[in-house]
């Protein structure tokens, strides 16, 4: 047996006592045990961040404040641009945590998406489901108390949409769930000028036209450099059920129509400045998906990036044109 001696512990063989741990020991113990919990706390905080895809939610915001600007022919109301901002990153954030929770199975075998926070456990499915619901009706709460009917409308449905119409349907179904899912992404463009005038015009139409086309060149181009990704998941995305000639003449055909909706803007009150500005950057644009084309014709390696890159640059500088010619109208 072993017995207390001088508060220390001696077994049976004589072995040297044991000292209590010192308090200063015990100090850095719970330091240790606290850092831990506040790094495991940073970790559920970044995953439930990243359900948001805050770099999805950027590009959306990028297309909805320049809008803003035009609706309002000039600086609109910065409270009214704030709410829209935040309002609108909750819904797209809402709707991106939807996402992620019904296509859990799929984020599984794709290596591209194996690190989202459903797919390492990170977070349980019941818990993203939540919270993209709570971050839903945040933002339609939000919308409709500082904005008016309309834009309140055009965001719950381009939620609904995203989730029920694309996520669940259009994306494993059909080979064009690229094109008719792009509605979801040209949205904020609506949602922007309905936000300031309550209406919606021709102009603002015209603006989704060129987000909503613009987006199969664009997300084509993702799927090539993922086309294995998109097969192993049973996801028919263009590139995995028809040939690179096909996806490389697609990707033409929508970077064209990108382009002619983006100049039809130009007579539609628009000053030079932006015609001058789509006409360059849409003729970079252009020349990209030819150069994807052209190699996918003589089945040369696809180099898809270049296009995906440039695609982003493109509508961000075609947009900042749109909030320039605002202002100096």
């Amino acid at each position: 047996m072993t017995q207390l001696v001088d508060h220390a512990v001696v077994d049976q063989r004589g072995s040297e006592p044991v000292r209590p741990t010192s308090a200063a020991a015990l100090a850095r113990a719970q330091q240790a045990e606290a850092a831990g919990r506040r790094a495991s706390l940073a970790a559920v905080v970044k995953a439930y961040v990243s359900l948001t895809k805050p770099r999805i939610i950027e590009l959306l915001l990028i297309t909805t404040v320049p809008v803003m600007f035009l609706a309002a022919r000039g600086l609109p109301s910065l409270w009214l641009v704030l709410v829209v901002l935040v309002g609108g990153s909750l819904a797209a954030g809402a709707a991106n945590a939807l996402n992620c929770y019904i296509d859990r199975d799929i984020d599984q075998v794709m290596k591209r998406t194996s690190r989202r926070p459903l797919a390492t456990h990170t977070v349980s499915p019941r818990s993203a489901l939540i919270f993209g619901l709570t971050l839903a009706a945040v933002s339609t709460v939000l919308m409709a108390t500082f904005t008016n009917v309309l834009a309140t409308a055009l965001t719950v449905g381009a939620i609904a949409y995203y989730d029920l119409v694309y996520t669940l349907w259009l994306k494993r179904t059909t080979w064009q769930n690229t094109v008719w899912g792009g509605a979801c992404g040209a949205a904020p463009v609506l949602i922007g000028w309905a936000a300031v005038t309550g209406g919606l015009s021709w102009t603002a139409w015209m603006l989704f036209a060129v987000v909503f086309l613009w987006q199969p060149p664009h997300f084509y181009a993702l799927a090539i450099k993922f086309k294995a990704d998109y097969a192993r998941a049973g996801i028919p995305m263009l590139p995995v059920v028809r040939s690179m000639r096909r996806v490389g003449l697609e990707t033409v055909v929508y970077s064209w129509l990108t382009v002619g909706a983006s100049v039809a803007l130009w007579p539609m009150g628009m000053t030079p400045l932006y015609g001058i500005v789509a006409v360059v950057v849409g003729a970079l644009l252009l020349i990209e998906a030819h150069r994807l084309h052209g190699r996918a014709r003589r089945d040369e390696p696809l180099k898809p990036m270049r296009l995906f890159h440039w695609s982003v640059t493109y509508l961000t500088l075609l947009f900042v044109a749109v909030a320039v010619d605002a202002l100096i109208q």
